[in-house]
C-alpha cells in the first residue's frame, strides 16, 4: 500500500515538471493562431498542443531557452485571420506570414512584440488600418504590408522607430501623407535599396 502510494506521488511530481503546451501562453497562443486557420495542405499538422512545447512543430523556431523566435509561414496556402493573442509571443523575432489569403486585420496586440525584427504580411487581403502600437516595435527592420486592402494613413509613430531599413505599404487603398520624421527624413519616394517607401496614391507634403 505504501509503495503504491509512493508511486502515485512520484507520478504527480513528475507531472508538475512536465511543461505542456496548454500550460505555455506561447503555445497556447500559436494553437490560437492554428484554430483561425483555414489549412488544406496541413502544414500545420504537427501543431499539437499535447507536445511538450512549440519547439517541435514544424515552421516554428525556438532559442536555446525554448521561447518561440520565428513563425515561418510564408506562401502556405493558409485562409482565415490573424489573432491578438500573438501578442504574447515576447520573443519572437521574425512573423513570415506573407503570400497567404489572409484576411481581417492587423492585431494592435503586435506592438507588445518589442524583439521583433521582421513582420512579412505581403500579398494577403488584409483590411483595416495599419495599428499605430506597430510604433513601438523599436527592434523593426523590415515591415512589408504590400499588396493588401489596408486603408488609413501610414501611422506617424513609425517614424520613431530608428531601426527600419526597409517599408513596402505600396498597391494598398491608403491615404494622407508619408512621416517624414526619423528614419523615414531622408528617404527619396524613388529609393529601391535600404529604406524603401512605396505608395502610388500617396504624395509627400
Amino acid at each position: 500500500m505504501a509503495a503504491s502510494a509512493l508511486s502515485l506521488w512520484s507520478l504527480f511530481f513528475a507531472a508538475l515538471a512536465l511543461p505542456v503546451a496548454f500550460g505555455n501562453s506561447e503555445g497556447d497562443a500559436l494553437y490560437t493562431l492554428r484554430r483561425s486557420l483555414s489549412d488544406p495542405d496541413n502544414v500545420l499538422q504537427s501543431w499539437d498542443p499535447t507536445l511538450v512545447n512549440p519547439c517541435t512543430w514544424f515552421h516554428i523556431t525556438c532559442n536555446q531557452d525554448n521561447r518561440v523566435t520565428r513563425v515561418d509561414l510564408g506562401n502556405s496556402n493558409l485562409s482565415g485571420h490573424l489573432v491578438p493573442e500573438l501578442g504574447k509571443l515576447e520573443h519572437l523575432q521574425y512573423l513570415e506570414l506573407y503570400k497567404n489569403n489572409l484576411h481581417g486585420t492587423i492585431p494592435a496586440e503586435l506592438g507588445k512584440l518589442k524583439n521583433l525584427i521582421s513582420l512579412d504580411l505581403y500579398n494577403n487581403n488584409i483590411t483595416g488600418t495599419i495599428p499605430s502600437s506597430l510604433g513601438k516595435l523599436k527592434s523593426l527592420v523590415f515591415l512589408r504590408l504590400n499588396d493588401n486592402q489596408l486603408t488609413g494613413p501610414i501611422p506617424r509613430e513609425l517614424g520613431a522607430v530608428s531601426s527600419l531599413k526597409v517599408v513596402d505599404v505600396s498597391n494598398n487603398d491608403l491615404c494622407g501623407t508619408i512621416p517624414t520624421n526619423g528614419p523615414f527624413e531622408h528617404i527619396p519616394l524613388n529609393k529601391i535599396r535600404k529604406l524603401e517607401v512605396y505608395s502610388v496614391r500617396m504624395m509627400r507634403k
